[in-house]
């Protein structure tokens, strides 16, 4: 935190303009070595930078003293030509000036670390940074704007308060307390642990929509799989040939779905096999369709002898090569399948029809299944584990109840560390430097 940092703030590569940030105590001093001055704070200022009497380039310079910048600290910001001839000087300036370069994730740190951020808000900047769809930058922008903060920060309140009263009853027995204290505590721990599970249940949205909603395409060799792979990614990226067992791996290729970022697998066709490789591909495909989000089961239906056991309430159900069956033929397996509490579809895509009602199809349950019309509770495995442990200490305050209200007190004081460390307040070193790690130099 004694050491002033740089680094490059805008995108690698050749650009029109490039941003260096500096942070620490001799951002003045170097703002001043290259523009001869220190500008007005927070206000832009053309001017020439110059080192021992060398023009390097004409820039707009930004000057940001403490605590009022990013990180806290004092700070600058160079916006300079983008070459690397004018990068490389200004690195070797900044050198010579006892600058270093800044770790991964560094800017953000020190802003977390001066109090300008919390952790979660932290995650949100790297997350924002990341983020490819709508949805994704909607939800970053949420929660860098305090989303988890307001309502995390309502549920800590009420576990201060709870924990307020229940010390009340161990310390002052003898006072006059209120006869139904006891009985609102406990509806009191009701009610949040009833908000806590609720949100517990609905942290793997917050997630699906920053990794992005996981789309597992199966069946049986020639159903149609990479065809329909092919057509949703409106590209061909997996390998069609009329020879079974030809998509002998998982291929995975992020997709766009409405407003939100999805992954969709090709899978290799299930069937029995002795081929090792084909086999192992099989294990592949079956292990990705358990972890998957949805799964779209391709059904060649002039194969009478298809074996539909594997599909399971949710699924999609796409029958495909229509065109080689009669209409009542169709209409017979529609009837069969009707009430399998499966979402059917009908494609024959060697001819391209019925792709598109695949895709409004999905894009209707992804709008359902991830919609933002309730910000989620969770957006990483970190806030999911922080809950649980909340929760788990509120369902023990809850079986120990005024039998012992000593060890139930202190149940609270673990509910209330569990969310001090969603904030970062109370996470160790090793905690952080994993989470910082993951940014990118800049940030």
């Amino acid at each position: 935190m004694k050491q002033t940092i740089f680094a490059l703030a805008s995108a690698q590569g050749r650009a029109g303009v490039s941003v260096i940030r500096v942070s620490g105590p001799q951002a003045p001093q170097v703002v001043e070595a290259l523009l001869g001055r220190l500008p007005r704070p927070r206000y832009t200022t053309l001017g020439h930078l110059r080192y021992e009497g060398e023009l390097i380039d004409q820039a707009l310079v930004l000057w940001f003293k403490s605590p009022n910048s990013f990180t806290g600290e004092d700070c600058a910001e160079f916006h300079i030509h983008g070459s690397r001839a004018v990068l490389e000087r200004l690195y070797a300036v900044f050198r010579a000036e006892g600058l270093r370069h800044a770790e991964p994730g560094e800017f953000s740190r020190r802003a977390f670390e001066n109090g300008k951020l919390d952790l979660t808000q932290a995650e949100a900047i790297s997350d924002l940074v990341e983020a490819e769809s709508e949805a994704q930058r909607r939800q970053a922008l949420m929660q860098l704007e305090g989303g988890f903060r307001d309502r995390y920060a309502k549920w800590r309140d009420a576990l201060i308060r709870i924990l307020a009263h229940i010390e009340a009853i161990v310390d002052f027995p003898d006072e006059d307390i209120p006869e139904h204290l006891s009985e609102r505590i406990i509806a009191d721990i009701i009610t949040l642990k009833t908000d806590v599970g609720a949100a517990i249940s609905d942290a793997r949205r917050g997630q699906q929509i920053r990794e992005g909603y996981r789309i597992a395409i199966m069946g049986k060799p020639n159903a149609g799989k990479s065809s329909l792979f092919n057509a949703l990614l409106q590209t061909d990226a997996a390998i069609v040939t009329p020879i079974a067992g030809t998509t002998r791996d998982v291929i995975e290729s992020p997709i766009r779905i409405g407003p939100y970022a999805a992954l969709i697998y090709d899978t290799a066709g299930l069937r029995e096999t002795e081929d090792v490789v084909e086999f192992e591909g099989i294990r592949r495909a079956k292990a990705r369709g358990q972890s998957a989000d949805l799964r779209l089961w391709v059904v060649d239906v002039s194969d009478a002898a298809e074996d539909l056991s594997n599909i399971q309430p949710g699924d999609y159900l796409i029958l495909n090569k229509t065109d080689q069956i009669s209409a009542e033929s169709l209409a017979a397996l529609r009837y069969q399948h009707q009430d399998k509490k499966v979402r059917l579809l009908e494609t024959s895509l060697t001819k391209g029809e019925g792709i598109e009602a695949v895709q409004r199809a999905l894009e209707i349950d992804l709008e359902a299944a991830l919609s933002l019309s309730t910000f989620p509770a969770a957006t990483r495995e970190r806030h999911g584990e922080r809950l649980r442990e909340v929760d788990a200490a509120l369902d023990r305050a809850l079986g120990i109840g005024f039998a012992t209200p000593e060890l139930m007190a202190e149940d609270i004081r673990l509910a209330l560390s569990a969310f001090d460390a969603l904030f970062g307040r109370t996470d160790v070193e090793q905690v952080l430097d994993h989470i910082f790690s993951s940014f990118c130099i800049g940030k």
